[in-house]
């Protein structure tokens, strides 16, 4: 079977539906279930926010170790046990009665999210199917964009009828259920495609120690990590800062609504056009729509429907990139090792997402709306001059 009919095959959207759920039951239900643990635990926000943020920081530690996993041929495996592990950690979780208890869940849950999200799901694709990869993995990410639309009603009726110690239960099983089906799609996808990319564990072995010590890497971890930074500063106070710039508060709940659709229409946008626009083209242009959205933004002072333009571009922009960053990747870097240099590349983005929340915070709290437009577009800016260095290199 030719790799390309297998990146569109049934089992890559299998693989589709387990990284739908296991964003559901893994990373949003935190936001889907706040309010019900802070109504039922007497909780504060900011005691609650330590767990995913414990979990991102466990995550970003145990990428590289998960890229390696992968490198090694245990992919399937990784993808499989990290869900089996998920749904032991949400077991655990849904029993808690103590912070500790609590930080301990999302500890275990970190490393389940290092073990069977997009990083490793994304390194196995390659790793597999080499230059068709793309194809893959746009058709992965489509899916999975609906894992907001998914964990936010399902979490709020369950909670509603079972209590939220029972919603945390449903995930848990989605979780186990998940195991079985990556390891069905995986094992499908390595029986029918061609031998590994990169058979040589020496090779794989020595492909981080020279990625380190190429400018590439450094750029492409740099714009990664601007463009996390600069995106979750800005979407995790939306509405409020749609308010500021003059939009009512029905509206800017509106605007705020359709980042989630938008990575989808992204997604859709770069599948119709999948093999006539080459990577590094369409990750210039990408980074290059960012930096349009937040100047849209700024102006929405003036312009308060300008608002609507920057959840477009910006969600877009973010769901476009999300299926280039690993193909930039493998191409710029190569393929050797590429689980390891992924998960290394990955963590000053992990770390900036987790610390995006508190800057934003920070900065609205103390000189204002103005200076969060200023740094996101200092920021913005700084990711596209990276992404342009790549292209001189």
């Amino acid at each position: 079977m030719e790799p390309f009919d297998i990146a569109r095959g049934w089992a890559v959207w299998m693989l589709a539906i387990g990284q739908t759920l296991g964003y559901a039951c893994l990373y949003y239900i935190f936001a889907a279930l706040i309010l019900s643990w802070q109504a039922d635990l007497g909780w504060d926000k900011a005691s609650l926010a330590l767990g995913p943020t414990l979990a991102i920081v466990i995550s970003a530690v145990a990428a590289p170790f998960a890229g390696r996993m992968v490198d090694r041929g245990w992919g399937p495996a990784m993808l499989a046990g990290g869900a089996a592990l998920g749904a032991l950690a949400l077991v655990w979780l849904s029993r808690v009665g103590s912070l500790q208890g609590y930080l301990i869940g999302w500890a275990v849950i970190g490393v389940a999210q290092a073990a069977c999200l997009y990083e490793v799901c994304f390194a196995f694709l390659i790793r597999r199917l080499g230059p068709v990869a793309r194809v893959a993995i746009i058709r992965v990410t489509l899916v999975a964009g609906f894992a907001s639309t998914l964990a936010f009603p399902a979490g709020a009726w369950l909670a509603e009828g079972w209590g939220w110690r029972g919603a945390v239960m449903v995930a848990a099983g989605a979780m186990a259920l998940i195991g079985p089906l990556n390891w069905l799609a995986a094992g499908m996808i390595r029986r029918q495609g061609l031998p590994p990319v990169t058979p040589d564990h020496a090779a794989d072995r020595d492909g981080l120690r020279l990625a380190l010590r190429r400018r590439a890497f450094w750029l492409l971890a740099s714009c990664f990590a601007l463009v996390s930074l600069n995106h979750w500063m800005i979407v995790n106070f939306l509405v409020p800062i749609f308010v500021e710039q003059g939009a009512s508060p029905a509206r800017a709940v509106l605007a705020a609504s359709l980042v989630g659709p938008s990575q989808v229409a992204g997604r859709l946008v770069l599948m119709r056009y999948e093999t006539r626009i080459g990577t590094g083209t369409a990750t210039l242009l990408t980074v290059g729509v960012s930096v349009l959205a937040t100047l849209a933004l700024g102006l929405s002072g003036l312009a308060p429907g300008l608002i609507f333009v920057f959840a477009l571009a910006q969600g877009a922009a973010l769901g476009v990139l999300t299926i280039l960053r690993p193909v930039m990747i493998a191409e710029a870097l190569g393929q050797a090792g590429y689980g390891a240099i992924a998960g290394v590349i990955q963590i000053p983005a992990l770390l900036a997402g987790a610390v995006a929340p508190v800057l934003g915070a920070l900065v609205l709290s103390g000189p204002g709306l103005w200076a969060l437009l200023v740094l996101s577009l200092a920021l913005s800016l700084a990711a596209f001059g990276a992404i342009r260095a790549m292209g001189r290199l």
